[in-house]
């Protein structure tokens, strides 16, 4: 590895590292998203005061708003626009996984990121999609709880988010996508795993996104992880933005799972085009 390449590493990730410790620094969007993913894990919290935190974040709103009202959650096509009523519609889990994504998608949109915009809509789209192939894999499955599955998936490559988002103001990356891309091959898991534990964000979760791009112990039962990597080498060539090619190991899990593929197709299929839709991604 060249010499100043590895030193733009070190700085950057002790930056970090000091910054995991203490309080995160995130846009806005992510604060409201964090705000909110908390009012929900209150167990006493109630409908009127989900509405009224969702209304200080008005983006987050109109998404929720959209995808209540989407084909998939409303087929009788009624349009609702009371956000109370758009929250019971689609549960509080899936509320609070649509708030990240909505935030982890405005901070890809940062103005210095500009020069990365290729890179960080592929590895977003790449999380849209893990995200809805591990719902549908968990459901297929009935052991993993589907709405947590398709969490893990959002948020497996939020290291390379948060790399990106924080990186890309040093002038070491600046416009130097090879030194970007080692950073972001080499810590990506590492860092991701950090910053979610630093969120307070639940510990299977964690513990699933920790190597994630790397076989999992073959089990009878599928676990959060195995169900996790899965849906990450299913969501396949086209949606990756990390070049390389698959292991022995994987390309004989894939081999193995060739019947798994047409019954969770159609299902992740329909995940990703809402979920996109409602993102304003291409899919």
């Amino acid at each position: 590895m060249d010499i100043s390449v590895e030193q733009g590493h070190f700085r950057v990730l002790e930056d970090i590292a000091r910054e995991l410790s203490g309080d995160v620094n995130f846009p806005t969007c992510m604060d409201a998203a964090l705000l909110i993913r908390d009012t929900l894990s209150d167990p006493f919290v109630d409908l009127p005061r989900v509405s009224a935190v969702l209304g200080t974040e008005p983006l987050i709103s109109s998404k929720i708003l959209q995808l209540a009202n989407s084909v998939h959650y409303n087929p009788s096509g009624r349009i609702n626009s009371d956000i109370g009523q758009a929250v019971s519609r689609l549960g509080f889990e899936n509320v609070r996984t649509l708030s990240l994504a909505v935030a982890m998608d405005q901070m890809l949109r940062a103005k210095h990121l500009a020069a990365y915009d290729e890179l960080s809509r592929k590895v977003w789209s790449h999380s849209v999609h893990v995200a809805a192939i591990a719902r549908a894999l968990a459901r297929h499955q009935g052991v993993v709880r589907a709405e947590t599955a398709m969490m893990a998936g959002l948020v497996h490559d939020i290291g390379v988010f948060y790399l990106l988002y924080r990186a890309a103001t040093y002038p070491e990356y600046r416009d130097k996508p090879e030194a970007m891309l080692d950073l972001l091959g080499i810590w990506h898991e590492g860092i991701g795993e950090s910053l979610l534990h630093a969120l307070g964000v639940p510990e299977d979760i964690c513990d699933a996104v920790r190597d994630h791009d790397h076989p999992r112990p073959a089990s009878p039962t599928p676990t959060l992880a195995s169900t996790l990597h899965l849906a990450n080498l299913l969501a396949g060539a086209d949606h990756e933005w990390q070049p390389g090619d698959l292991s022995d190991a994987d390309r004989q899990l894939m081999n193995t799972q060739a019947e798994t593929l047409s019954a969770w197709h159609l299902s992740a299929a329909e995940e990703i085009e809402g979920f996109c839709s409602t993102l304003g991604l291409s899919h």
